[in-house]
């Protein structure tokens, strides 16, 4: 699990999540609208549509937001156009960090992430600077509580399934992109629960931080996230779950 990952972990643990739900539903609907635009309507026929739409409902989001939010991307309401962007760049320590946006307005933006990067000891890199470091993959987290790993393995057998992780009280299944709606099908068909599922950049190499470097570090990917046009930051940095509740309860 990457850095990052174990800092969101810990932040769900803490309840902060809820304190920032408005914005989760802002980025939420944006996807949302993004996905519906590109592929259509149909949640069965749009995998994109289809993981935007999970998400939004596992964070509670009313059914009518959802429903707004898919017609405003099919153009059955009138709705804003958006741009996607990746952004790269490093932030203290030397981390790679890559920053996904949706955005209405590229100007405002880059200059609010430009100033984000520059504040807290990064700085924004040229486009493919870090993005080879990191690898697209499908992460489902699933409970450990219905199923043992040598069943989970066996079911996932023909899949393109790169790992089964046991993280202690969860599985972490990394999966192809290709096949990641297949696997989530495959899991919810068994009425297995599925602690979360995602998208995700995965680091191929991580780089360790602590101290100035690892407080700077999170202070910068709370700005960044804490931005309505950001949807993701990705980074390839790890750090030790001491360091982490050290920070934490600073």
């Amino acid at each position: 699990m990457s850095g990052h990952s174990k800092w969101a972990s810990i932040k769900r643990k803490k309840g902060e999540i809820d304190a920032k739900r408005g914005k989760i539903f802002t980025k939420l609907i944006k996807e949302i609208t993004v996905a519906a635009r590109i592929g259509g309507g149909d949640i069965n026929g749009n995998p994109r549509l289809r993981l935007a739409v999970d998400n939004a409902k596992a964070s509670s989001m009313p059914k009518d937001n959802i429903d707004r939010a898919i017609k405003k991307g099919t153009g059955e309401l009138e709705s804003v156009s958006y741009e996607e962007i990746m952004y790269e760049g490093y932030g203290p320590g030397g981390v790679a960090l890559l920053v996904e946006i949706l955005t209405d307005n590229k100007n405002r933006v880059v200059s609010e992430i430009r100033h984000a990067f520059s504040k807290y000891g990064g700085s924004m890199g040229a486009s493919g600077s870090v993005a080879w470091m990191f690898k697209k993959r499908g992460v489902i987290t699933v409970s450990k509580k219905q199923i043992r790993e040598d069943d989970l393995m066996e079911l996932l057998l023909d899949y393109e399934v790169d790992d089964i992780k046991d993280t202690g009280n969860e599985f972490e299944v990394t999966v192809s992109p290709a096949h990641f709606i297949e696997v989530k099908n495959i899991l919810e068909n068994k009425k297995l629960t599925i602690i979360s599922s995602l998208i995700d950049m995965i680091p191929q190499n991580t780089m360790k931080v602590e101290g100035s470097h690892a407080e700077g570090l999170l202070k910068l990917i709370d700005a960044l996230e804490d931005n309505d046009d950001v949807q993701h930051v990705y980074s390839n940095f790890d750090i030790s779950e001491s360091e982490l509740e050290r920070i934490g309860t600073k």
